[in-house]
């Protein structure tokens, strides 16, 4: 929608073949109608916000026949400086409610030394029961506008690399392990790199050409297993694949059955220090993902939910008068007392437990919770 069209938005019901008549009734409109500063700043640019980071969809790249690349165009207030490894919220407004999900970043931030872009991505893979990922990966347009929530998370690497990296992956584990080795890439760092990765299949793989690229020129020595054909990777095995594994930092992302072995091996081994991973946090809102029981003191009903159903919708769906505003996380007008068990913010992840106050639009439960409500 062009600056015009947005300027004539209130009159665009009664709009005629004329134009200056059009202009002339927009600002007459313009004029009547009460806007917040913000609203004048959208009218020129639908990414302008002093209230809230916003970006537009530049690209929906394929990766897999199941999972997408999504390259996004930042609004103001984006801090391209992020860390490789971190992860980003975002918000996408479906069927008439804004959803919240965090996925890794798969960009290079401008702080790699690497040419200035203006554009971040995150690589989603569709899950079967996830209701946002799949809309991501297959109906998300081009030109969408988009809430983000800042980049945040401490699986990242230190700015003076190990002599020798170890990286355990699984499936979409490798998205924030691809925003660490293009990072390596664009700064020309130099260092032992071993990439242990499985996926189902070779359709399955992500990145593959990629990072067929990156081995033969020297950036890491990468073994890719495909689990139906092959197995899955046996944690107790290691030496063959990685005989030196002790001797390496290691960064792993992937299932919990995956990062609770290797925690279980580097705990043996006395290395656990030498060990960081990521327990996907990446989606955590999808359906199946945990969820429970939640009850509201003051009225006495209770909803059992999904760990993709916000605290509001479990509210409202259950009868229970919920307070709310902009329903996207901004406003402060739904927050709650939690009362008991534990909730998390489905933008970065956070968890929050009884006694902290809660958004109960963009949160949802972790296991059994109370609201006072």
């Amino acid at each position: 929608m062009g600056w015009r069209e947005r300027f004539e938005a209130p009159v665009r019901g009664i709009a005629s073949s004329n134009r200056a008549a059009n202009t002339v009734r927009a600002v007459a409109a313009r004029i009547t109608t009460p806007l917040l500063p913000d609203d004048y700043l959208h009218l020129a640019n639908p990414l302008w916000s002093a209230r809230e980071l916003r970006g537009k969809i530049v690209e929906v790249r394929p990766e897999t026949p199941d999972s997408a690349t999504i390259v996004i165009k930042p609004g103001w207030g984006f801090s391209f400086n992020y860390l490789p490894g971190q992860y980003m919220g975002i918000g996408v407004l479906v069927e008439g409610r804004w959803t919240w999900r965090s996925y890794s970043l798969t960009s290079v931030p401008q702080t790699s030394g690497g040419a200035r872009s203006r554009v971040v991505t995150i690589t989603v893979k569709a899950m079967a029961e996830g209701f946002l990922s799949g809309h991501l990966v297959r109906g998300l347009a081009p030109g969408t506008v988009v809430r983000l929530a800042p980049p945040q998370g401490e699986f990242v690497l230190p700015a003076d690399l190990p002599e020798k990296l170890l990286f355990v992956t699984a499936g979409s584990g490798i998205t924030p392990i691809m925003s660490m080795l293009r990072t390596m890439e664009t700064r020309h760092q130099h260092t032992d790199v071993r990439l242990i990765h499985s996926v189902p299949t070779a359709d399955d793989l992500m990145f593959g050409a990629e990072l067929e690229a990156m081995q033969a020129g020297g950036l890491l020595d990468a073994h890719i297993q495909f689990t139906r054909s092959e197995g899955k990777v046996d944690i107790e095995r290691l030496d063959d694949l990685c005989p030196d594994w002790a001797s390496r930092q290691t960064w792993a992302c992937g299932p919990a059955a995956l990062l609770d072995s290797l925690t279980h091996k580097w705990t043996q081994a006395g290395l656990r220090d030498h060990l960081h991973i990521e327990r996907f946090a990446l989606e955590r809102g999808e359906v199946g993902a945990e969820g429970g029981t939640v009850t509201f003191s003051r009225t006495g009903k209770t909803a059992t939910v999904d760990g993709a159903t916000t605290l509001m919708t479990a509210g409202e769906d259950a009868g229970v008068q919920m307070p709310f505003g902009c329903r996207m996380g901004i406003c402060q007008s739904c927050v709650v007392m939690l009362e008991k068990g534990c909730v998390r913010d489905l933008r970065s992840g956070a968890e929050h437990v009884e006694g902290e106050r809660v958004q109960t639009c963009v949160s949802v439960a972790a296991g059994d919770c109370t609201l006072e409500v």
